[in-house]
Parts: C-alpha cells; sequence; structure tokens
C-alpha cells in the first residue's frame, strides 16, 4: 500500500489515504490522540480476535460498519462518534480503520471524513489480509501477519 503522509483527503478519495498495518501501528504508537476503529460485525471481533492496544495504554473503538447478516449500519457515524467522544478522542487527530481486508474500512473511512472527522487512513491490508495460496486467510499479510499485538475471547 502506499502511504498518505499528508492530511489532506487524497484527490477524490474522500478520506486520507490507506497505511499497511504496520505503518498504522507506528502512527498510532507516535501519536497518543490518534485512534483506532475496528468495524468488522461482533461475531468477527469475538471469533477471529481484535487488536490490542494495552502497550499503547488505548483500546480499539470496536463500532459495526456493517451488521451480521450483512446489512449496513445506518446508524455507523453516530455511533462512532459518540464511542469516540466517551474516550475522549479530539477531533482533527488521526482516525486508523480497521476491518478483514480493507474494503469495510475504507468506507467507512470515507464516511467518517465526510462527517468531519480525522484525518480518516484506511489500513489497506486489514486484520487478517489477503487470501493466501491455500484460500487462508491470516498469514499472507494483515495486522496479525504482520506480529502487531491482538486478543481473542
Amino acid at each position: 500500500m502506499t502511504e498518505r503522509r499528508s492530511t489532506e483527503p487524497v484527490s477524490g478519495s474522500g478520506y486520507a489515504g490507506d497505511l499497511n498495518s504496520k505503518e498504522a501501528w507506528e502512527r498510532l504508537a507516535s501519536d497518543p490522540a490518534g485512534q483506532l476503529l475496528d468495524v468488522r460485525t461482533e461475531a468477527e471481533w469475538n471469533f477471529v480476535g481484535v487488536p490490542d492496544l494495552g502497550p499503547l495504554r488505548r483500546q480499539a473503538v470496536l463500532c459495526e460498519w456493517q451488521r451480521f447478516p450483512p446489512a449496513p449500519n445506518p446508524g455507523f457515524v453516530q455511533e462512532a462518534a459518540e464511542a469516540l467522544a466517551g474516550m475522549g478522542y479530539a477531533k482533527g487527530a488521526p482516525l486508523f480503520f480497521l476491518c478483514r481486508s480493507g474494503a469495510r474500512s475504507r468506507a467507512a473511512a470515507i464516511a467518517m471524513t465526510a462527517a468531519g472527522y480525522g484525518p480518516c487512513f484506511n489500513i489497506g491490508d486489514g486484520f487478517e489480509g489477503a487470501l493466501d495460496a491455500s484460500r487462508h486467510r491470516g498469514t499472507a499479510g494483515g495486522w496479525k501477519a504482520a506480529g502487531l499485538p491482538w486478543i481473542q475471547s
């Protein structure tokens, strides 16, 4: 993924750009005001795991972009805004959006940018990354394969 260093939206994209998981972790580590939003479903959080920001003395915001079975979450922006406010987020601080493989998180980053938040970055390789040669996720890229902290309930 190409990193977008500017805090201005990528021309025509509606958000600040894509980062990979390691770049997002480095940004979160260097900017205590930044926040990670995991936009996967509750089932994914429970069965696949969630990023562990404990080493950074923070927690990821968990807010579903889609419900399961797949259906849009019409209240996403409001729910995310409330969760961010509850964590002391200050508008203007960077937001990093994560899903399984980078598609839903990109849409969420665009929606939150349109609502006046951010700069909003998409973690393009996602939590589990792309499918590997055996058609499994979690080994060919993404948060888990990068060796970044995560937990499973």
